[in-house]
């Protein structure tokens, strides 16, 4: 019996480049400190509907991954302060492993992320067309409070193997072969799919069609593969990879109305198709922020500084001290703080301490507190300053002091009834554009990485007006 889709959100990066030197800054890239996980996360965060916690697994699906010999979901897991009784696991591969993953999480519920930052190699259609991009999907039983948002009709596969595209496993970036010659297998494949689920569904035609696929002239050509009685298109980010099906379908599901059918056709290696109908629901349930504002939402940073952020020119580092490898048993010791943020409130006089303390540093009461999650909450920059000393990649480091606003976390549903106060790097930040009292948000990133291991912590991210552009400064 298949479960419904009950909620879902997608995550765009601020930061665009202009590969071509076209003149419009339009390729959406991570930043430095951003990475699958990272993304994953963010996508996550926004597709759990309220405190709700208590999902039976956690499948995390990326190409490119920040780790092998280690499961990446658990990190997803921890960041996003789900229950440690609950299962997270990886599905490292392809646009093709996402379908496969959809159709488990159909059968069994849970939280499904997809996210890939997709490096092209300078001057490629990949470089110029892809994206770096996560999503998510939260499927279930429909409950009084988690009420579906689309439902199941159908789905299909048809599987051949086409070489059309691929990339070694110590390649940086992958390869493609000519796509008219992908195109010819693909188009047969579209069209025998899409009629057998729409048949299977007893449907002539459905109101919404999305197409997604590595192969660029299968998605120019779409709509003379398959039409939608309202709509036929692909991703609007660009090539998003594993990604790529649930970006395309969350774009749907922010403008669909109730009642409309939508077939996903995702071609990689075959094609897979599924066909959902939304329901009365989701006008009042989509993500928060629509996708088209969140490409509105946008930076730009100069191609030199990007190919930096990916290893692809090397600038002179910083003349300080590289960071040490972070530690497993620290790490272990303080993982509810450092993966969900977590703090301690005084059960005598509700002092927040951040990070949690054992000894109440307002009233001294010992082994009085609460665990409270502050990661979905925001705050105001008490004061910060910019340091063009400090190591990075992607200098200067800019750290805050952080006000949270009294309210209620989206972690594990305790009430804040006042702030509390601690100190962030700054994640995407314009210096120039700081200013005390500046409100932010929270973003869980990468501070570093040495040794083969990456540092993950939260930090403070401004909330910018929707659709304004800013430059990254070219100096380095």
């Amino acid at each position: 019996m298949n479960h419904s889709i009950l909620g879902y959100a997608t995550y765009i990066p601020t930061w665009r480049v202009d590969p071509a030197g076209s003149g419009r800054a339009a390729r959406v890239v991570a930043s430095f400190d951003e990475d699958a996980v990272t993304m994953a996360v963010a996508a996550g965060r926004r597709a759990l509907i309220g405190d709700l916690r208590q999902v039976p697994s956690t499948v995390f699906v990326t190409s490119t991954p920040a780790y092998l010999d280690k499961t990446n979901a658990t990190i997803v897991h921890a960041a996003l302060g789900l229950d440690r009784r609950s299962a997270a696991h990886d599905a490292i591969g392809t646009t093709r492993s996402t379908m496969a993953a959809v159709r488990s999480a159909l059968r069994s519920g849970g939280l499904l992320t997809a996210a890939d930052v997709r490096t092209g190699q300078p001057g490629s259609a990949d470089e110029r067309g892809g994206a770096d991009a996560a999503a998510a999907i939260l499927v279930g039983p429909p409950t009084e409070r988690a009420p579906a948002l689309a439902e199941v009709l159908a789905e299909a596969s048809v599987t051949e193997e086409v070489l059309d595209r691929w990339r070694p496993p110590t390649a940086p970036w992958g390869s493609t072969w000519e796509e008219r010659f992908g195109f010819e297998h693909y188009a047969r494949m579209i069209r025998e799919v899409a009629a057998r689920t729409l048949d299977d569904a007893g449907l002539a035609q459905a109101d919404h069609v999305v197409v997604v696929s590595g192969n660029t002239a299968v998605t120019k050509r779409a709509a003379t593969l398959v039409k939608g009685a309202v709509s036929t298109g692909g991703s609007p980010v660009g090539f998003t990879g594993a990604a790529d099906p649930l970006i395309a379908l969350g774009a749907v599901l922010d403008v669909a109305g109730p009642g409309g059918s939508i077939l996903l056709l995702a071609a990689a290696d075959g094609v897979d198709a599924l066909l959902v109908r939304t329901t009365g629901a989701l006008p009042s349930r989509r993500q928060a922020i629509p996708l088209v504002e969140q490409l509105a939402d946008r930076q730009v940073v100069p191609y030199p500084r990007y190919l930096s952020w990916r290893g692809l020119l090397e600038f002179e580092p910083p003349r300080r001290p590289e960071p040490d490898r972070a530690a497993a048993p620290p790490s272990a010791r303080s993982r509810d703080w450092k993966f969900g943020l977590t703090g301690s409130r005084c059960d005598a006089c509700g002092f927040l301490h951040l990070p949690p303390g054992s000894v109440c540093r307002e009233c001294g009461s010992v082994g009085e507190s609460s665990p409270v999650s502050v990661a979905g909450l925001t705050g105001r920059i008490a004061t910060y300053t910019v340091d063009h000393l400090a190591y990075s990649p992607s200098p200067p480091v800019v750290d805050a002091v952080v006000d949270f606003e009294a309210g209620r976390t989206s972690g594990r549903g305790a009430d804040l009834t006042g702030g509390g106060r601690t100190t962030f790097e700054v994640a995407d930040s314009q210096p120039d554009l700081l200013e005390v009292g500046a409100p932010v948000e929270l973003t869980f990133r990468r501070l570093n990485s040495a040794g083969g291991v990456h540092n993950y912590f939260w930090k403070a991210r401004q909330i910018r007006p929707a659709q304004s552009t800013t430059p990254l400064g070219e100096d380095h």
